[in-house]
């Protein structure tokens, strides 16, 4: 069984892993995600994790000494990062054994390449990509699309580790689901763009 604080609040999360430690005043969003051997910690401030926002395995989510953990909804941190008290934007991904330091911020539909390091009180623009140590920003390009598919992906399959079944990408159902959720996100931003967004 996970093991949770006191002060942890759970909003309908998709799933879970009984491997996950989180203590203190943490909050997971409806549909998040939460894999093996994740630790949250949240000793002052607050952690946040947005609807549908998965946090995979072997990440630690900590609070900084003036700052806590906000991260947006529809975002994806990968394997192994290490997010301390800052504030992920919505639709970010936030590549495998990245580190985001206390203040930091990454802007909306971002991507944060594998690796990179954040420094303390670095602020990322919405719709950046960067890369390295330290980490700089190398392209602009709106990623919203293809880092919200890969929340969904995480998603679907969140909801099904939690039905017992681990093979959910496998289904060819399954990815014609994923076509139609692209499809509906390009008719979104079409949308939006027409309304002068």
């Amino acid at each position: 069984m996970p093991i949770y604080g006191p002060d942890v609040t759970l909003d309908n999360p998709a799933y879970i892993d009984e491997t996950v430690r989180i203590f203190g005043k943490v909050t997971i969003g409806d549909g998040a995600s939460v894999w093996p051997n994740v630790v949250m910690r949240a000793e002052q401030h607050e952690i946040v994790v947005g609807r549908r926002t998965n946090i995979q395995d072997f990440t630690m989510v900590h609070v900084g000494s003036a700052s806590g953990s906000i991260i947006g909804q529809d975002c994806s941190i990968t394997h192994h990062c290490t997010i301390h008290g800052c504030t992920i934007g919505d639709a970010c991904l936030i590549g495998i054994n990245a580190v985001i330091m206390d203040g930091a911020v990454i802007g909306e539909n971002s991507i944060v390449g594998q690796n990179a390091f954040v420094r303390e009180n670095q602020e990322i623009p919405p719709n950046s990509i960067v890369v390295g140590v330290p980490a700089a920003v190398k392209a602009e390009r709106n990623s919203r699309i293809p880092n919200s598919m890969n929340a969904f992906l995480y998603y679907e399959n969140a909801i099904a580790y939690s039905n017992g079944y681990y093979r959910r990408w496998s289904d060819d159902s399954f990815w014609q689901l994923a076509a139609d959720e692209m499809d509906r996100l390009k008719a979104e931003m079409a949308r939006e763009a027409e309304a002068g967004k």
